[in-house]
């Protein structure tokens, strides 16, 4: 039986992987700049342009901890979630903007990033 549990920790333990490191970007700023309001998600905008892969894959929990609360979400069919991050200055801070660019992470089923892209 005490096999059996230290088999269990160790298969648990080889799931677990550290988060990503988004090279350039401060994330304390990151999330303080909720709805990109403060202009630093913008500042940021190349550099996580070019890491976007690093979020493939993560779980939805992993990629709270990273990126902090989305700004907006959204629930889709088939259990799917997208998550929202504006970084450009959206319209909850200025109300002429009609469209702000924003990072969005679709999780599948399995609470899986399945894709990420900003537009």
């Amino acid at each position: 039986m005490r096999i059996i549990y230290i088999l269990i920790l160790f298969s648990l333990s080889g799931c677990w992987r550290p988060l990503p490191q988004l090279e350039g970007i401060d994330l304390k700023q990151w999330k303080d700049d909720k709805f990109a309001c403060n202009g630093f998600r913008f500042k940021t905008l190349e550099v996580l342009s070019a890491q976007t892969e690093k979020l493939k894959g993560l779980s939805e929990n992993d990629i709270l901890k990273l990126l902090g609360r989305p700004d907006q979400n959204e629930l889709y069919k088939r259990n799917q979630k997208f998550y929202h991050y504006f970084v450009e200055v959206s319209a909850k801070c200025d109300s002429t903007k009609q469209k702000a660019r924003q990072l969005s992470i679709r999780f599948n089923a399995v609470d899986l990033a399945k894709e990420v892209v900003i537009e």
